[in-house]
């Protein structure tokens, strides 16, 4: 029967589930106790927040060790300094007293031997700022070997410290206080809140409509009542290949502060619009194979089997006549017994 409709054709997958694309199970890389917790189950917390800290107890004597070599290896720099100083001032004392020397050793008011002990003297003082020189270049190093075990020790300290990596949705607690933590073991589940999809599998044979961007409706099966809006956000390239079905990602911009991950839904994709069309009930249907199938059909007033091509398949059931009827024929869409071709047949007209 040919009526005018307006219809959403859609693909419909039950029993699929909510996903977070950004979820992330959040742990320390070091074994200690669970000393304080600052998040529980379905807090919201900021990016950065502090969610728990461990024992730091042996960790900050490590801190205060490396302090405390810091402390000397900078002391023992500036007694370094001290020393050069020292030195450059011998130095110079020893070059004026032998250049002196030297002049009086040309005039003939010194001994030979007093002027070269005044030179062994200045290459004395030269030798010695060259070691205090050197004492100073082994305190820079042994500073900053001593910066950088307190750098290593001080982050080592933060570690005991669990921060949110993204602001995020506490979906789980997983230790107490108290509780040992061994390296790795996660202590929260969390999840970005913007990022809440529904993943849903869909036939290859009703997949072929689908594009990203599209309009969808998801219903919980914990709220059937409700319907809340999505949009189809990525089609995966590739199909299972045993279920022959494609995975879709829904984007959940409306939902309820409170959901579940993994809860199961039903989705709706619109795919496309049919201004006009003629829809026959796949009951009407006989040996359908998914593309054809024999309708009995009013012609001219009369019975008559015809064998149509089907195309899109209505949340309804009902299926789109791409081919087949002729002009000015009408299906029969609730077959009843006698029917024979060939006999006289009145439609019955249906209100669209």
């Amino acid at each position: 029967m040919l009526r005018p409709v307006a219809v959403a054709v859609a693909a419909v997958e039950h029993d699929v589930a909510i996903e977070a694309r950004v979820r992330s199970a959040v742990g320390l890389e070091l074994a200690s106790t669970v000393t304080e917790l600052f998040a529980d189950h379905e807090d919201r917390v900021p990016q950065g927040a502090v969610l728990a800290r461990l024992d730091t107890r042996q960790q900050d004597d490590r801190v205060a060790e490396a302090e405390a070599a810091l402390g000397q290896a900078r002391a023992a720099r500036t007694k370094a300094e001290a020393a050069i100083l020292k030195a450059t001032s011998l130095l110079d004392k020893r070059r004026q007293a032998a250049g002196r020397r030297q002049e009086l050793l040309s005039r003939g008011s010194v001994s030979v031997e007093v002027a070269q002990d005044s030179a062994t003297d200045l290459r004395v003082a030269e030798a010695e700022l060259a070691l205090a020189r050197s004492d100073l270049a082994l305190a820079d190093a042994t500073v900053a070997d001593a910066e950088a075990r307190l750098r290593y020790e001080s982050a080592r300290l933060d570690r005991y410290t669990l921060a949110a990596p993204f602001e995020a949705l506490v979906i789980a607690r997983h230790k107490e206080l108290g509780a040992a933590v061994n390296p790795g073991e996660p202590l929260f589940t969390l999840v970005a809140p913007d990022s809440v999809w529904a993943l849903v599998h869909i036939d290859e044979a009703s997949a072929g409509g689908l594009t990203e961007g599209q309009a969808a409706a998801v219903r919980l099966r914990s709220l059937p009542g409700r319907s809340f809006a999505a949009r189809v956000v990525r089609i995966d390239l590739e199909s299972d290949r045993v279920t022959e079905e494609r995975k879709v990602y829904l984007k959940c911009g409306d939902y309820p502060s409170r959901h579940h991950l993994a809860e199961q839904l039903e989705a709706t994709i619109a795919v496309a619009s049919l201004p006009r069309a003629v829809l026959v009930p796949q009951a009407a249907v006989e040996r359908f194979d998914g593309r054809s199938g024999m309708v009995w059909t009013v012609e001219d007033g009369r019975l008559a089997r015809r064998k149509l091509s089907f195309g899109r398949r209505m949340l309804d059931g009902q299926l789109e006549v791409t081919g087949g009827l002729p002009n000015g024929a009408r299906p029969v869409v609730a077959p009843a017994s006698g029917l024979r071709e060939g006999r006289s047949a009145e439609p019955l007209e249906t209100t669209p």
